[in-house]
């Protein structure tokens, strides 16, 4: 139930906003002696499906659930494509 929705084409800022919008963005940011997660690499991986559901117009809706987040990169682990 922590989620931040947007319409493509997403720029970075918008990247970030929805990144920041989610109630674990404290845990992005370090935690508990935790390294903080890599953001920017966040940010390009919403901007990469920004731009394949943009030139994909079969593409309805998409869900990215969930994304493991390291100091060093983010692996999406689970995707759900809805076509039209």
């Amino acid at each position: 139930k922590d989620v931040s929705f947007r319409i493509v084409p997403l720029e970075r800022r918008d990247a970030n906003e929805m990144i920041k919008e989610i109630k674990g963005y404290r845990l992005l940011q370090g935690y508990r002696g935790m390294a903080p997660v890599d953001i920017t690499y966040l940010e390009n991986i919403l901007l990469k499906i920004s731009d394949l559901v943009e030139n994909n117009q079969f593409i309805k809706e998409m869900d990215l659930n969930p994304i493991f987040a390291y100091p060093d990169g983010a692996s999406v682990i689970d995707a759900r494509i809805i076509l039209k």
